[in-house]
């Protein structure tokens, strides 16, 4: 069994890597001190299971199974009991609560053997997307990826999303990306205090509102600080009234 072990702390590793030296079976194929490195560990080795840190800066576990996909089967790893149990309730292979033993992690390599070679790779690695998606605290930032490059755009320099068929237009500072991802899921995860939904094919970062205009028979128009005019339903007019009241 291939295995990447992805965790920010030294320590943290070397303790997985002892005990899983116990294994035979096992093959440590890299070490990952952050997400980005795990993400390309992972679209590079293909490795049979991740043990996987939760709390990492730059990008956090869940973060990570966005972007890597349904390659692999994750075993998480966390400090936090609200963590572990999110990752437990949308039927991940296991977790590991630190600081844990070598039973405990002989448990959950049993429960990976299971596992590997089976179906359930994919089903499980998309609800832990799915749980990731609807995380109650809003999201601060939005991850793109652009064959091997990962853009990391900040929520707040986002002035407004389009909707592109089966993707999203994101533009911040003059910079347009796509994202492989449906308008209302996007907006389900963004701060609905800073962004607005003003048509179907629109979400306005509210801050970047210069004005509303009237566009043509009972239309209207957000005209943004850049200057860019997004149309506005009529629905989407009655949020901003309701907004600026």
């Amino acid at each position: 069994m291939r295995v990447i072990i992805v965790d920010d702390e030294p320590l943290a590793r070397a303790v997985l890597r002892e005990h899983l030296a116990a294994h035979p079976d096992v093959a440590i194929v890299a070490e990952c001190a952050n997400g980005f490195e795990a993400v390309k560990a992972i679209g590079e080795l293909a490795p049979d299971l991740v043990f996987l840190d939760i709390q990492m800066p730059r990008l956090d576990g869940f973060e990570v199974v966005e972007l890597a996909g349904m390659r692999t089967h994750y075993v998480f790893v966390t400090a936090y009991d609200q963590f572990a149990l999110r990752a437990f309730e949308v039927h991940a292979i296991d977790y590991l609560l630190k600081p844990f033993g070598r039973e405990r992690l002989d448990a959950a390599l049993a429960h990976a053997r299971e596992r590997v070679g089976g179906h359930s790779a994919q089903q499980s690695v998309q609800a832990v997307v799915r749980e990731a998606a609807q995380r109650h605290a809003p999201l601060t930032r939005i991850l793109i990826r652009d064959g091997a490059r990962v853009h990391v755009v900040a929520c707040a320099d986002v002035a407004y999303i389009e909707a592109q068929d089966d993707y999203v237009a994101i533009c911040a500072g003059g910079k347009r990306w796509l994202k492989s991802q449906r308008m209302a899921e996007l907006e389900s995860q963004l701060d609905p205090q800073a962004f607005l939904r003003v048509h179907r094919s629109y979400i306005v970062n509210i801050g970047a509102i210069a004005r509303i205009e009237p566009a043509g028979r009972d239309g209207h128009c957000a005209v943004l600080a850049d200057g860019t005019r997004i149309p506005v339903s009529r629905s989407g007019y009655q949020k901003v009234r309701e907004l600026i009241r």
